[in-house]
């Protein structure tokens, strides 16, 4: 389980991007919802603790349990369906053990990467059959199923996304992804069209209208002032930005014209309060965690440490780009948070869990 690990290859360079994006989280957390920065503060504590300890165990060892985190997944997410699960806006995402309240579909992501990194590797070779392709979508589809069943699309998609990125670099033949591309688009271009009549049943009626007021913001004006008024917050930064914790009449946050700042929209309060400069060295930060995920993924000794270190890469670079695309009004409204950044006490654990794994991968390179 514990093996003996040289200092200089410990990744201290991803743990200073990771620290660095969180503190600004805090920073900018603080000034949107002022009494939830302490919970992100203790996130940042157990997040850390917790990264340090999976960074030190052999993740090989953790990987020959992977059916027992599969298992273990679709208990926590059956779990929330009953009296331990918890409510909030119409919605039944968390469970409640001991007073203690916790996310299971944010857990879902980690544990979905460490199962089929080590299930991808061991049928890499098979891949391309139809008995391992459908095998993996049958085994993906069940949490996912629990997951949308909540309902939480958002994290839905961020699911499907992961797994798609794992069968990709598992590799998964171009044919297929020609075959599937040639039937997907035509496909969706059906599907949005479809969702777009008044009497359709596809989508919930409260997702077709966010998707209706992205169109056409002016016609849906009750739907769209969210994305509409993060937009002007981003812009009314500028450069440097209107300072954090400001008391400014004209600011967009202060006048609580952004519902929930703190999570989903997080990004558009560190636009009007960092400006351009702060809004850049986010997406700077993201992007260089991703790429250190990738870099320690391309020398990791063994298969199951490359898939794991790109799945988690696209964990964060995904939620990363369609976080910033809904504040910034270039894709339509979802509830993802912001890597690092959106509060969130599961979802910050669980990323520096994630990195944990990816720095345990890097004290293994293919030169030992």
């Amino acid at each position: 389980m514990l093996k003996q690990y040289r200092l200089r290859d410990y990744r201290f360079r991803l743990v200073c991007y990771v620290f660095a994006i969180t503190i600004i989280g805090i920073l900018v957390i603080g000034s949107a919802e002022k009494s939830v920065q302490d919970q992100q503060i203790l996130g940042l504590f157990l997040g850390t603790a917790a990264m340090i300890i999976i960074s030190l165990i052999d993740y090989n060892w953790v990987l020959k349990f992977q059916w027992l985190i599969y298992g273990a997944n679709l208990v926590m997410l059956l779990l929330v369906e009953t009296p331990l699960g918890y409510e909030n806006n119409g919605a039944t995402r968390w469970l409640n053990l001991g007073g203690f309240r916790f996310q299971p579909s944010e857990l879902c992501k980690l544990c979905l990467i460490l199962f089929f990194a080590k299930f991808l590797e061991r049928y890499k070779e098979i891949l391309n059959t139809w008995k391992i392709l459908g095998l993996s979508v049958l085994l993906f589809g069940m949490p996912a199923f629990l997951v949308e069943r909540q309902p939480d699309l958002s994290t839905t998609i961020s699911l499907c996304m992961i797994f798609l990125i794992l069968l990709f670099i598992a590799g998964l033949s171009w044919k297929l992804i020609g075959g599937a591309l040639a039937v997907g688009i035509p496909a969706s271009v059906i599907f949005i069209s479809l969702i777009m009549q008044p009497d359709q049943q596809l989508i919930d009626g409260y997702q077709r209208t966010r998707i209706l007021a992205w169109l056409n913001p002016a016609q849906y004006a009750n739907d769209a002032y969210q994305q509409q008024n993060s937009i002007m917050a981003i812009g009314s930064g500028q450069l440097v930005g209107k300072g954090l914790n400001n008391n400014l009449v004209s600011s967009v946050k202060n006048g609580s014209f952004i519902a929930e700042p703190q999570t989903d929209f997080i990004f558009a309060v560190a636009g009007e309060e960092l400006g351009f400069i702060g809004c850049a060295t986010i997406i700077l930060l993201l992007a260089l965690i991703v790429l250190e995920c990738i870099q320690i993924g391309r020398r990791s000794r063994e298969f199951s440490g490359t898939l794991i270190c790109c799945g988690v890469a696209g964990y964060i670079g995904f939620q990363s780009f369609v976080n910033i695309c809904v504040a910034t009004g270039l894709m339509p409204n979802t509830g993802i948070p912001l890597p690092f950044v959106s509060y969130g006490l599961t979802s910050l654990v669980t990323l520096f869990m994630s990195i944990g794994f990816v720095l345990n991968i890097g004290l293994q390179p293919k030169k030992y």
